[in-house]
């Protein structure tokens, strides 16, 4: 099986107006860089550094590999485990996420998918199935210090409402550690770029949104010349019973989708990471999601 999932991992690359496309698949998704320059040697060097950066973020903290940092951290809940600087770093910013959203962003939370599995169908769970698991959520229950992390018995972590943007930053950061030229980091529609385009008729990026309900000719398209950009929505993910949809975006407080949320957010932000972390934060607000983040001045694109 590892064998498979290595020769899996290539990076394939095609010529596109003014560079190349690098493709590759990472974190369950379709992952893309695009480079303008005509130097196909060194485009293929920055696709293999983005993807060996994102393949990197997945083996160290998926929850599905019991190997990883995350599947070791929810191993041992209810003991002391040491920690590395970088994991401490994630997991500081998770506490950061925490407190600025009052409780609402949780990545203890993950533990929910034990009774809600958003496939489509009408498998709601009851009541008492979620007040099981509600023991075994909350952030404060945790103790994190430089060097260690600590959570009760029988809690998780889950770094999947980060890890995708966090891998987008890091990779465009070791891609300008080695070029000047303009790049577009996209994976799995949280993307990021580096500066303007090189072609003087077309300065910024555009960067299409895509979504079921838009046909392609009404595709949303955004302006990027720097920063980043994050989506969330449950436009896949979703429960539909007696004509109910439940979105997947759970409040922890309760254990339930939150009410009318926007089908999804885009948000942009300097860093895919904060992206990612107010796009969420803003579905956690349900119909208040677009009041929410125009009194934060919070530039953003919602779709109901």
């Amino acid at each position: 099986m590892q064998k498979k999932l290595k020769k899996q991992r290539t990076v394939n690359c095609q010529p596109r107006e003014a560079g190349f496309l690098l493709s590759f698949h990472a974190m369950a998704s379709p992952c893309e860089v695009l480079v303008d320059s005509d130097n196909k040697v060194h485009a293929q060097k920055l696709g293999e550094i983005a993807a060996k950066e994102a393949w990197r973020i997945e083996d160290k903290y998926s929850r599905y590999q019991t190997n990883s940092v995350c599947g070791q951290l929810n191993l041992h809940a209810g003991t002391s485990c040491t920690i590395d600087q970088e994991t401490y770093l994630l997991l500081k910013f998770a506490d950061q996420c925490y407190q600025m959203s009052e409780g609402l962003f949780d990545i203890t939370s993950g533990v929910l998918r034990k009774v809600w599995q958003f496939d489509g169908s009408d498998n709601v769970p009851s009541q008492a199935q979620i007040q099981a698991l509600l023991p075994l959520i909350g952030w404060q229950k945790t103790t994190l210090t430089a060097q260690s992390f600590y959570m009760e018995k029988g809690m998780e972590v889950d770094f999947g409402g980060l890890g995708k943007e966090y891998a987008v930053d890091r990779a465009l950061q070791l891609i300008n550690e080695q070029t000047n030229v303009p790049v577009l980091i996209n994976f799995g529609g949280d993307l990021a770029v580096n500066k303007a385009r090189t072609d003087k008729n077309q300065q910024a990026w555009q960067v299409g949104i895509d979504h079921p309900s838009f046909s392609k000719e009404k595709q949303l398209l955004v302006a990027m010349t720097t920063g980043a950009i994050a989506t969330s929505g449950d436009a896949n993910r979703f429960l539909l019973k007696e004509g109910q949809r439940y979105s997947h975006i759970l409040n922890v407080k309760t254990g339930w989708p939150v009410a009318n949320p926007p089908s999804a957010i885009t948000v942009a932000a300097p860093q895919c990471i904060q992206a990612g972390f107010l796009s969420t934060l803003a579905l956690l607000q349900g119909e208040n999601a677009e009041q929410f983040l125009t009194e934060q001045d919070i530039k953003f694109w919602a779709i109901r």
